[in-house]
């Protein structure tokens, strides 16, 4: 009977998120509240939950913290000079564009956040690719998919969800799959130079003032979660974009009022170059000492947090500002992590998992059994494309940790397995970032998904591949 339960809550968890019903943190929560009361354990579900928060209290911290020092660093400029650089690297050149396109989808990604990443990618690049006439189906895909590679980073949101899941550390998850991953990013740039020399190949090789021939057709973001215009209608150039004295949209990446290249607003009040070495080593530091394990990951990024806030806004009125600029963001992932307690405490105190599991190695054949890890690599590029990160890690991920446990594979290596399919998962049609992605780019969804599924699938492959071959899967 909890066998069926269990399944039965896994699937109106992943049904109503699926087709929108309910918000992930409210599936979270009234779900496994239903079902625990079902199997007659209701007394007990305030014990499974404080036991669950008291377990995932440092991932929510963790979360809340990096989006906020990441966020700062937007907002005080520390990737303008990337961007420019990047820009000026690029020049008119198709392959240049393309390989530049992953490298800043790459590093911007260390956000953590993919609307930030694909609204500052889009916006630096599309008006080369617009200009030159390449495909935009090639920057699409080629920035959802190194950004894809990018989100299993501990604070993106995956192996969080991993370590939450499963209970686990996720500097313990993370750290040992940095060279499987390492291998899944240097395939997407080979692969943006494969794709760059076909486009090179189509349209020839212009010089740079006949690629900026002038038009209005120019992409601005606002960082920040500030109160500039829409991105979107920026990007459009269409109601609500700012335009200037003469009726034009304003002017934003392509060529600038100093004759360079502008990705972001140079302009905006957020700004802090007075300090950009300071915040350049702060992170640099801040990641360096994550690798090492210097300290937990949580504490590094409170510290982090709280040093660039003081440092970079003295004032208390424009430290609040900079809070509140990113609180969406904040509450969002850390309500869904204390949201999943309900439901992974539920999952695991009822007995549910461990009659899943019970099953599942039943279902197994028998020389699979210590194979889990790979199993669980393989599972994870189609499910997590057609179901929520959410469903995956909390509905599928601890009952295949169960089940490689029978067999004795560690729940770590499983966690590491999972995030093999986030280079294909950034491009579900799940996921909210890829609507802001195809929207500014102007790219029609059907074609973005014909495009982008082949690579991306094989660059999780590769991934996988590299995991097996170094031992870490």
């Amino acid at each position: 009977m909890l066998t069926v339960l269990g399944f039965a809550m896994i699937a109106t968890f992943l049904v109503l998120i699926m087709m929108k019903k309910m918000s992930p943190i409210a599936a979270l929560v009234l779900i496994p509240a239903l079902f625990c009361v079902a199997v007659g354990q209701g007394a007990q579900l305030g014990d499974y939950v404080i036991e669950g928060v008291g377990k995932l209290a440092p991932t929510a911290a963790m979360l809340m913290f990096a989006i906020v020092y990441f966020g700062v660093m937007i907002d005080v400029g520390l990737f303008d000079p990337i961007v420019r650089g990047i820009l000026r690297f690029c020049k008119a050149d198709p392959v240049r564009i393309v390989v530049g396109t992953a490298v800043l989808a790459a590093i911007v990604s260390l956000d953590g956040d993919g609307s930030t990443t694909f609204m500052i990618t889009v916006s630096a690049m599309y008006p080369l690719y617009k200009r030159l006439g390449m495909s935009l189906v090639v920057m699409t895909g080629v920035a959802a998919t190194a950004n894809g590679v990018m989100n299993t980073l501990p604070w993106g949101g995956p192996t969080a969800r991993a370590a939450t899941a499963l209970e686990l550390d996720a500097a313990d998850i993370f750290v040992p799959m940095i060279p499987a991953l390492g291998m899944g990013l240097l395939f997407v740039f080979v692969l943006a130079y494969v794709l760059g020399r076909r486009e090179r190949k189509r349209i020839g090789y212009l010089t740079l003032d006949e690629a900026l021939v002038p038009e209005t057709d120019t992409v601005l973001v606002a960082t920040g979660g500030g109160t500039g215009p829409d991105p979107i209608k920026r990007a459009t150039g269409g109601p609500g974009a700012d335009r200037d004295a003469d009726g034009d949209a304003e002017r934003g990446a392509g060529r600038g009022a100093d004759g360079g290249f502008q990705g972001l607003d140079p302009h905006r009040a957020t700004l802090r170059p007075r300090l950009y070495w300071f915040n350049a080593g702060l992170t640099v530091a801040l990641l360096a000492a994550m690798i090492l394990e210097l300290m937990p990951i949580p504490v590094l990024f409170l510290l982090g947090a709280a040093l660039a806030l003081t440092v970079n806004y003295p004032n208390m009125a424009e430290q609040k500002a900079r809070i509140a600029a990113h609180a969406d963001n904040v509450l969002n992932v850390s309500g869904m992590v204390f949201a999943a307690a309900v439901f992974t405490g539920v999952l695991t105190g009822t007995g549910m998992v461990k009659h899943m599991a019970d099953w599942l190695v039943g279902a197994i054949p028998e020389g699979m059994g210590p194979h889990m890890g790979l199993v669980t690599g393989v599972l994870s590029i189609p499910l997590t494309y057609f179901m929520s990160n959410d469903g995956f890690y909390f509905g599928v991920v601890p009952v295949l940790a169960e089940a490689g446990a029978a067999h004795g594979v560690s729940p770590l290596e499983i966690a590491r397995a999972s995030l093999v399919g986030q280079a294909l998962h950034m491009s579900s049609p799940l996921v909210p970032a890829v609507y802001v992605l195809v929207g500014m780019a102007k790219v029609e969804f059907g074609d973005h998904t014909r495009f982008t599924v082949k690579w991306a699938a094989l660059t999780s492959l590769v991934v996988l591949a590299a995991g097996i071959l170094f031992g870490i899967i």
